[in-house]
């Protein structure tokens, strides 16, 4: 139970820290000053969203995300979404191409270049079927958190200023704990679903759920708090986590641009997970070749770039999230007559 219960953990945390999490970008984007409130209701919405999720699957004994779309949302509209969600999937993972492609420039690889070498590694995870991404995410997600969370409290303990922020009274910015959170469901449902015939008993779905939600809580509190107190130098850096570490010495720049990239490898092999198991009963094909042509079919959307992708997909979706996390967080009490049988 314990083994199952942290693997499905780390490969919801591989789903949601990817490179606008783990830069600082979506934290100091959705929260900020007055927002302990804020982290805190993400931190419960998230734990009971990964919870019902992960719960319907189970019960349902799903491989792909369609059929708890349909518990969710209802049959005319899980049609609705079920487009919405291959879209989501397909284009959010053509950026972080695109954002591996411009992360590694940093290393003077070229841009097309660095999109190849992202390919070429996803397709190979992919020989290894869904197993060898949740074995990659149990390997890789755990360095990620480690390496940020030594950062982030190192950052805590020299700047006195944060426990000022953390004992704060104001919380007016609360309201953002819905739109973060639902920023991340799309991808979740996505990847949750998929997993469905794994999952085996109410103590892995409850490990996971809990486990994931209150390390990201932790992690955004200290990261949002941290970067409040680099606040005044922001706006020199497009990356808010190189303002936290910029006395730091040259190889921890180096350290944390490798963090970054591979965050990104993490949420592209989530997003090409969702798509997969959705296809991959009607199609004649072994899951890495799926993979490769998907991966093709992609490709030419990275010519727009990273930033330019995010600034006109990350708002849209935004949009169609918040109704879909509004249907999973009232889930428990719409259904309260059958939601009991379900997490037997």
């Amino acid at each position: 139970m314990w083994n199952s219960g942290f693997r499905w953990m780390f490969l919801i945390l591989g789903t949601v820290i990817g490179a606008g999490y783990a830069s600082g970008r979506e934290i100091w984007q959705f929260f900020g000053a007055e927002s302990g409130l804020a982290i805190l209701l993400f931190t419960i919405f998230f734990m009971v969203a990964c919870h019902v999720v992960l719960s319907l699957s189970r019960k349902l004994q799903s491989a792909h995300f369609s059929p708890v779309l349909e518990k969710l949302v209802g049959p005319k509209i899980s049609r609705i979404y079920n487009v919405v969600m291959v879209i989501y999937l397909f284009t959010t993972t053509a950026v972080m191409l695109a954002g591996g492609g411009a992360a590694l420039q940093v290393f003077s690889i070229p841009y097309w270049a660095g999109i190849m070498i992202i390919c070429i590694l996803l397709v190979m995870l992919f020989v290894y079927g869904v197993n060898g991404m949740i074995t990659v995410n149990s390997i890789i997600i755990p360095a990620i958190i480690l390496v940020l969370a030594l950062v982030l409290f190192h950052s805590a303990e020299i700047s006195p200023d944060t426990i000022r922020y953390l004992a704060g009274h104001h919380h007016s910015n609360w309201p953002s704990a819905f739109t973060f959170t639902a920023l991340n469901i799309l991808p979740l449902v996505a990847v949750l679903s998929a997993i469905g015939k794994e999952v085996k008993t109410k103590g892995e779905i409850l490990i996971a759920s809990i486990g994931s939600g209150g390390i990201l809580g932790v992690i955004s509190l200290f990261y949002n708090q941290t970067l409040l107190t680099v606040q005044s130098k922001m706006e020199f850096f497009e990356i808010p986590l190189f303002a936290v570490i910029q006395s730091y010495p040259y190889y921890m720049i180096f350290v944390m641009t490798l963090l970054l990239w591979v965050a990104i490898y993490t949420t592209a092999a989530s997003g090409l997970l969702g798509l997969v198991t959705r296809f991959k009963d009607g199609l004649p094909f072994p899951v890495w070749i799926i993979c490769m042509l998907l991966l093709l079919c992609m490709v030419p959307f990275t010519a727009f770039g990273f930033s330019v992708l995010v600034a006109i997909l990350y708002p849209l979706f935004g949009l169609v999230n918040l109704y879909l996390l509004v249907c999973i967080l009232l889930y428990p009490i719409t259904n309260r007559k059958n939601w009991l049988g379900e997490l037997k």
